[in-house]
């Protein structure tokens, strides 16, 4: 990647709970533009190719990654994975695991909410997500279409959050096994949104057990979060990334707002089996 280019490593498409579809991320990606973008949908990797079948002709990279939803002593954590095999087998049964986790995990919520007066279906849900996983994201969709709540924030905050009503918790992968299957496959395991609650604690297990990277840049961290996060990243050893966390919507400029610089992409390049 050349040095004056900047990239987007963390941006969500229609196969997991974004809006956009592949193709549209590379087309917004080249306005902005930018040098690489790296499609990390949640606990899926269907969005990957067809990004990068569309930016072959661009003259734009994408970096093949995921974002794996684990945990560590109970608490959730998200580990993003660049430059992954997308054909490593270890991998891919994993996440074919998550992916029936979140089906289960889908029916127990359309369960509690029909028990509760809210008439929804599996089929309604599905299709949300036609080509890819679903999430509480797309309930919560579904909530708001239907003007069972005002907004999707709201579905959250009075149905799908943990301890609301209609919440069933997610079986997920520990933080060994998510960093492992990232490995594995040749990847570069690296902390997503480290201003989540009490996830800076866990830091120190998270390096000894592989982690690689810190993202100090992300839409939610003020200049004086991120310079926390570059400090930890160089006291632990650790490269730093930065994206968007672009989920689309209604105004799709998200893409590009927070930026890696090309010798942070090349940092995590060199770290893979790439």
């Amino acid at each position: 990647m050349k040095d004056d280019l900047t990239a987007d490593l963390h941006i969500h498409t229609c196969y997991s709970d974004g809006s956009l579809t592949p193709e549209q991320v590379v087309d917004l990606a080249c306005e902005a533009g930018l040098g690489a973008v790296s499609v990390t949908d949640h606990d899926c990797v269907e969005g990957v190719r067809p990004a990068m079948s569309a930016a072959k002709a661009k003259g734009i990279e994408v970096i093949p990654g995921v974002e794996i939803s684990c945990e560590i002593s109970g608490q959730e954590i998200h580990l993003l994975g660049y430059f992954i095999d997308l054909d490593d087998d270890v991998l891919n049964a994993k996440l074919a695991v998550m992916k029936e986790n979140r089906l289960e995990r889908m029916r127990g919520m359309i369960k509690l909410l029909n028990g509760i007066g809210i008439k929804v279906s599996e089929k309604d849900i599905a299709e949300l997500s036609p080509v890819g996983i679903i999430g509480r994201m797309h309930i919560a969709y579904f909530l708001a279409n239907n003007r069972y709540v005002r907004t999707v924030q709201d579905a959250f905050d009075k149905y799908l959050s943990s301890g609301k009503p209609c919440h069933v918790k997610y079986k997920r992968f520990t933080h060994d096994e998510a960093i492992e299957m990232v490995v594995s496959s040749g990847g570069v395991p690296v902390i997503a949104h480290p201003l989540s609650p009490n996830i800076e604690k866990f830091i120190p297990d998270l390096v000894k057990s592989g982690v690689r990277g810190i993202e100090a840049y992300h839409p939610k961290h003020n200049p004086k979060d991120t310079l926390k996060f570059i400090e930890i990243a160089e006291s632990n050893g650790l490269i730093t990334t930065g994206g968007s966390d672009c989920h689309g919507g209604p105004v799709n400029t998200t893409i590009g707002k927070v930026r890696a610089t090309a010798g942070m992409v090349e940092a995590i390049r060199s770290l893979s089996g790439s």
